[in-house]
């Protein structure tokens, strides 16, 4: 459970190597933070992310997980929570894909199960053990990408906009539960996901990211844009015609 200045002492990262998901870990642990559960894909690079986080006695578990494999999904949320109350949960896995991905069934089915099937099921599995706690945070990752689906990468994009109006819905049922589910949704963001490709415009990093979902969090916020300007961006795009929109330059 939080402590009295609502600072979490146990914190679950479903992604454990994102570059986003660490730092928001590091934005949010305090000296009150006593376990921290990073659960990947690839165990050896969690070790590493788990051996920068180890800090006095806070404890720093590695556990497997596949966002493929719905059953890897939930016996990564039951192992993490064995003996402790699930304070926040940060759900930041998912496959980028690209425009030959949407040509492609197969791919465009296996990337629709990570990014879609895996993550309800983690948020669907996290909530659960919340309301049964009576209290809990929730952060999930969307993108700006799910707002106006991009020509460029329609799975994905068409991926995050599920997941993100998923999050909607679920949010207002569990308000009432104790249980706050914050949606995030970055721009383009400098990351080992995005390495060698090119930049967009207000392209961000991790850390900055990190500092708006905080913040966020501490005004009680439902959704957070980072950077905040992407809000006013999109509230414009969003209404672009539809030839016209096809022209713009946005990758």
């Amino acid at each position: 459970m939080n402590n009295a200045v609502d600072q979490p002492q146990t914190i679950l990262l479903l992604g454990g190597t994102s570059d986003i998901g660490l730092a928001i870990v590091d934005a949010l642990a305090s000296p009150a933070t006593d376990r921290v559960v990073l659960a990947c894909r690839d165990v050896e690079a969690g070790e590493l992310a788990a051996s920068q986080r180890r800090v006095g006695d806070r404890r720093v578990d590695v556990v497997p997980f596949d966002g493929g494999d719905v059953e890897s999904v939930v016996a990564a949320v039951h192992d993490a929570a064995i003996g402790v109350d699930l304070d926040v949960a940060i759900v930041a896995f998912a496959q980028l894909g690209g425009v030959e991905t949407g040509r492609d069934p197969r791919a465009a089915a296996a990337l629709s199960n990570v990014n879609v099937v895996g993550n309800v099921a983690a948020i669907v599995a996290v909530a659960e053990r919340m309301r049964a706690q009576g209290h809990g945070t929730i952060i999930v990752l969307s993108s700006v990408a799910g707002e106006r689906v991009r020509a460029a990468n329609p799975v994905y994009g068409g991926s995050k906009a599920g997941i993100d109006g998923f999050c909607q819905g679920l949010g207002d049922e569990l308000a009432g539960a104790g249980v706050h589910l914050l949606v995030v949704r970055p721009g383009f963001v400098h990351s080992a996901m995005t390495e060698g490709m090119a930049a967009a415009p207000f392209a961000t990093t991790p850390e900055v990211v990190a500092r708006e979902t905080v913040a966020a969090l501490r005004r009680g916020r439902r959704t957070v844009w980072a950077p905040g300007i992407l809000r006013y961006v999109f509230s414009a795009l969003r209404h672009v015609p539809g030839p016209l929109w096809r022209r713009l330059p946005l990758g």
